[in-house]
C-alpha cells in the first residue's frame, strides 16, 4: 500500500468514532465478514489503524477504494466543514433534460482536460443529491487526497454547495459545473454555514414560511385576576402583533439552523464634530457578525418577545427573503457584495 493510502486510512480512523466504524465498514463491503470480525475495536486507534491497513493490503485495496469509505462517512456526517453556496445562472433551453450519465461525462472530461492530475468520484445519494469528491493535483504532483473538495448538487436545480475549495481551484470547478449543468455562468450565493441541510433548506425555501393570520393569545396565569383588564388586553394585542411580524420575517415552525450572518459596512462617516473622518474620501468600513447555534430562531424569538423592535428591519429579514447570510451595506442600502467574497474559515 502506498503512502497516500496509508495516510488516508490513518486520518479516517482518527475521525470516525469506534462505535460507527464497524457499521460503516459493513456498508463499505470491501472486507470479508471474517476480516471485519477480526478487527478489535477495543484497541487504541493507532493499533486499529495498523490492523485495518493490513486488511486492506491483504485485499489489494488502494486509494481508489479508501476514498469510497471517506465519501460514505462525509455524506453521513456533512457538518464538519464550512459549506458555501453557488448559484448557477443562464440555464439553456435543454437544461431539464440532463441526466446523471451525461453530467458525469461532461464534468469529468472537462476537469481532465484542464488539469493533468485530478481524481473525481461522483455518487448519487438516496435524496437524489449528487455528491462529488475532487482531489486536486497539478502538472507535476499527484492528487492530494488529504485535502479534497466536496460538491453537492441536485440536478435540474440552480444551486451548488461546496466545501474545501481554494481560490485557485474555484475557476476550474466553476467551468466544469457550468458545462455539465448547461448554464452560462455561476456566482457566489453569499450564503455559507457548517450545517449543509440548513443552508440548502434556506436557499431552496424548504422550510415553513406560511404563518397563521391569527395566533392564540397567551393565557393569563392561573388563579390570578388581571389588575387592569384594559392593560392586559393591550399587552396581549402587542404580543400577538409582535409574534405575527416575527413569523412574517423569519417563517413559522422549525427554521434552518444557520449559525451566523455577516454584515460588512462600507459607507461615509457622518459626524459634524469629527470633520477629519467626515471629509474622508474613503468609506468607513467595519464588519458586524451575528452568531448563534440557531441564528434564525434566536432572531425570531427576539422579535416576538419584544427584545427587538418590530417590524423587523430588512437587514435581518433579508436573510430568509434573499437566502443570504453575507451582506454589504453602503449608502444605497443593503445588498449583495459586488466584489466581496465569502469569509473563509
Amino acid at each position: 500500500m502506498d503512502d497516500p493510502a496509508r495516510r488516508l486510512i490513518q486520518r479516517l480512523v482518527r475521525r470516525i468514532p469506534k462505535q460507527s466504524l464497524h457499521t460503516l465498514l459493513g456498508r463499505w463491503g470491501r472486507l470479508t465478514a471474517e476480516q471485519q470480525q477480526s478487527l478489535d475495536l477495543t484497541l487504541p486507534k493507532s493499533a486499529l489503524t495498523e490492523n485495518l491497513r493490513a486488511l486492506c493490503e491483504e485485499s489489494c485495496l488502494g486509494v481508489k477504494h479508501i476514498t469510497e469509505l471517506e465519501m460514505m462517512y462525509i455524506i453521513d456526517n456533512p457538518n464538519h466543514g464550512m459549506w458555501h453556496a453557488l448559484h448557477l445562472l443562464g440555464p439553456r433551453d435543454d437544461v431539464l433534460s440532463i441526466d446523471l450519465t451525461e453530467f458525469k461525462m461532461q464534468f469529468k472530461t472537462h476537469l481532465a482536460e484542464v488539469i493533468r492530475h485530478v481524481s473525481i468520484k461522483i455518487k448519487k445519494h438516496v435524496d437524489e443529491a449528487l455528491w462529488i469528491r475532487v482531489a486536486w493535483g497539478d502538472g507535476y504532483s499527484s492528487p492530494n487526497h488529504l485535502k479534497p473538495t466536496y460538491v453537492v448538487h441536485h440536478l435540474q436545480t440552480p444551486y451548488v454547495f461546496v466545501t474545501g475549495l481554494t481560490s485557485k481551484q474555484k475557476p476550474l470547478l466553476s467551468q466544469a459545473l457550468v458545462l455539465a449543468t448547461r448554464h452560462s455562468s455561476v456566482k457566489d450565493a453569499n450564503l455559507s454555514g457548517q450545517n449543509l441541510s440548513a443552508i440548502r433548506n434556506l436557499l431552496m425555501k424548504q422550510y415553513q414560511q406560511v404563518f397563521p393570520t391569527k395566533h392564540p393569545r397567551p393565557l393569563g396565569e392561573k388563579n390570578q385576576l388581571p389588575s387592569n383588564p384594559q392593560i392586559e388586553r393591550e399587552q396581549a394585542k402587542n404580543t400577538e402583533n409582535s409574534l405575527q411580524m416575527a413569523c412574517k420575517a423569519f417563517g413559522d415552525g422549525a427554521l434552518p439552523q444557520l449559525q451566523s450572518a455577516v454584515y460588512r459596512l462600507e459607507t461615509k462617516f457622518r459626524d459634524n464634530t469629527n470633520q477629519i473622518m467626515t471629509e474622508r474620501e474613503e468609506p468607513f468600513r467595519c464588519v458586524v457578525k451575528f452568531s448563534s447555534a440557531n441564528l434564525l430562531e434566536s432572531l425570531r424569538h427576539c422579535a416576538s418577545s419584544g427584545i427587538a423592535s418590530t417590524p423587523v428591519t430588512p437587514l435581518l429579514s433579508s436573510i430568509t427573503k434573499k437566502g443570504q447570510n453575507y451582506f454589504v451595506i453602503n449608502d444605497k442600502g443593503p445588498g449583495p457584495p459586488s466584489q466581496a467574497t465569502h469569509p473563509r474559515k
